[in-house]
């Protein structure tokens, strides 16, 4: 039995990664061992010969045990472009992300794997993120990073995961905006319109504090 989450976020630079580690530390806390899959990634850098992440990297070093870098996120591209651009001449292939995961799940009791931008953003010319959560199956949790026009985003996001035909398991708000404007009434407004439970709210910080997030997690709606 799969035993994990897949994180998608409304839009690309929402939090992702930070709700993705923080979940980390929360699930290592409840005794769980736990390790984070970033399949696909833009942006990447040379590091000792090898293209890397800073996110996958971050996945890496909080995880309950060592994992090779290259399982966590098997296609790293240079460019800061849409991976269906960056990866022209090494395109995603479904298979091997499935491959790389079922390998991480025989690690880890718990896996989280964060997609890549949106639910539809494509990772190679014929196929998206919502292919690459359908084929994991895992339950689906939303990052909605609460600034203006949040609502909207939330609301077409969740739909657009209920169409994939995939659970959702909750959503978590992640505050990006030191200066964001009813920055509660907001979040108070799409966990009235979601019919999925809102898994926590994360601060806005300068800096992540991944302890002191994970415990900003509803231990009730997470099992």
């Amino acid at each position: 039995m799969k035993k994990g989450y897949f994180i998608t976020g409304t839009d690309t630079n929402v939090g992702k990664t930070t709700a993705t580690v923080a979940l980390m530390h929360y699930f290592k806390q409840q005794g769980k061992t736990v390790a984070g899959m970033k399949p696909v990634a833009s942006g990447c850098v040379m590091q000792q010969g090898q293209l890397k992440n800073d996110d996958a990297l971050l996945m890496q070093r909080y995880a309950s045990l060592p994992i090779d870098y290259a399982l966590i996120n098997p296609y790293a591209y240079a460019p800061a472009v849409s991976p269906h651009i960056a990866g022209q001449h090494n395109p995603v292939d479904l298979n091997t992300v499935l491959a790389g995961f079922n390998r991480l799940q025989a690690l880890a009791d718990i896996v989280l794997v964060e997609g890549a931008g949106g639910w539809y953003a494509p990772v190679n010319q014929a196929e998206d993120i919502s292919d690459l959560a359908k084929m994991l199956a895992l339950p689906v949790i939303i990052v909605v990073a609460i600034r203006l026009g949040c609502i909207n985003h939330a609301k077409l996001t969740y739909q657009a995961v209920l169409h994939s035909g995939l659970c959702c398991a909750g959503w978590i708000a992640v505050c990006i905006d030191a200066n964001m404007l009813n920055r509660e009434e907001n979040i108070l407004t799409i966990k009235a319109m979601l019919d999925a439970p809102l898994l926590g709210v994360l601060p806005y910080q300068e800096r992540a504090d991944f302890n002191f997030l994970a415990e900003k997690f509803d231990g009730a709606m997470l099992c």
